[in-house]
């Protein structure tokens, strides 16, 4: 690994001087090992304005809590809190977070309270995966919601007044390992796999290190040798994610939103010969009840007769013709020129996967 400390030296003035003509490899790729942990805690909110919840875990959680102060409450009584509301709390903690550092939390509301406004979170233990615990949080909360109900029953609430956030509210308390400093080899892990543009960062890697310094695992895993020193692999580090590196193109594909009506349709989608017939057939059921009245003092009933008006409305059917490899901007212009809707636009797509003529990937979320 020797030979990797006067590389460092050159890597930079490579650098200076190459112009940016593509993505840098820390926006296309990961390392591997160098990732965020989740944390979730469970806890008490006190302070609020008779908006807490009356849930059973959050009295047992009250009497638990004055236990440890030395204050017993008599069995049987029930507390009857309004001010008070059990809540989760989660947070990420980031790569290489260190001790004293500080978190941002989310607070929420896991019982019946209505708002979690002007509330203070009690210390609470944000425990991880492993169930260690690696920060406590403590604070008042943020609340962006609001709420507001009146004596006849009668509501309204702005945005959601049950969950809040407690800026830098937690305090690390352990640090969690990592592996990047171990093993004589850095993986770049890509966030969209693909065996061309692992190959294009192995030949930008080896371009600038030399020959065999980077190889590829997989269409998602590029493997670089690295010091073993951690100030060293710092700067190597440092050097390698601003490295440019081309992206291949994504395969062909259009992803359809059947709720919103979306439609993107993404680079290299080609449709082949085809003809496509358009049109719209609307249906309108127009409902007039009547009321059959009985004559007076007869022993009739009043009833209600039904009256159901029925309209179909037809628009003229148009065609409009693909040609072979159509491209992404013939397909919006003729889709255009009729009018379509996104709805007829969705059919249209599907009919011409089914047909075999649409050349992508259809999605539909």
């Amino acid at each position: 690994m020797s030979r990797l400390k006067p590389v460092l030296i050159a890597l930079c003035l490579l650098l200076v001087v190459s112009p940016v003509m593509a993505d840098r490899l820390k926006d296309l790729a990961r390392i591997k090992g160098v990732r965020n942990n989740q944390l979730i805690g469970y806890g008490l909110v006190v302070g609020l304005d008779g908006t807490g919840d009356r849930a059973p875990f959050t009295n047992q959680t009250f009497r638990n809590m004055m236990n440890q102060f030395g204050i017993t409450l008599p069995e049987g009584v029930n507390p009857n809190l309004k001010n008070v509301a059990a809540v989760t709390v989660h947070a990420t903690l980031p790569p290489f977070a260190k001790p004293g550092q500080e978190l941002d939390i989310t607070v929420s509301s896991i019982g019946n309270a209505s708002s979690l406004r002007g509330g203070s979170l009690l210390m609470t233990t944000l425990k991880g995966a492993d169930g260690q615990t690696y920060a406590l949080a403590q604070g008042s909360l943020v609340v962006g919601g609001f709420g507001a109900s009146g004596s006849d029953g009668s509501r309204i609430t702005v945005n959601v007044p049950s969950v809040g956030r407690i800026p830098n509210g937690a305090t690390i308390e352990r640090e969690v390992l990592s592996p990047f400093g171990l093993g004589d080899t850095i993986t770049f892990n890509l966030l969209r796999p693909d065996f061309t543009t692992a190959r294009r960062v192995v030949e930008a890697i080896n371009g600038l290190l030399g020959p065999e310094m980077a190889y590829a695992h997989d269409a998602t895993s590029v493997s670089v040798k690295a010091p073993r020193d951690p100030s060293q692999r710092v700067s190597f580090l440092s050097i390698l994610e601003n490295l440019d590196v081309e992206p291949a193109q994504e395969a062909a594909k259009v992803v359809i939103n059947s709720r919103t009506g979306t439609i993107v349709v993404g680079q290299n989608v080609h449709v082949s010969a085809a003809a496509v017939t358009h049109g719209n057939l609307t249906v309108t059921i127009q409902e007039n009840p009547q009321v059959s009245q009985p004559d007076p003092f007869s022993d009739g009933q009043t009833v209600v007769t039904p009256n159901s008006q029925i309209v179909a409305t037809q628009d003229p059917a148009r065609m409009f013709q693909f040609g072979p490899a159509t491209t992404l901007n013939d397909i919006v212009q003729a889709v255009n020129q009729v009018g379509a809707a996104p709805g007829d636009v969705m059919a249209v797509l599907e009919a011409l996967k089914q047909a075999g003529a649409l050349r992508a990937e259809l999605i539909v979320i």
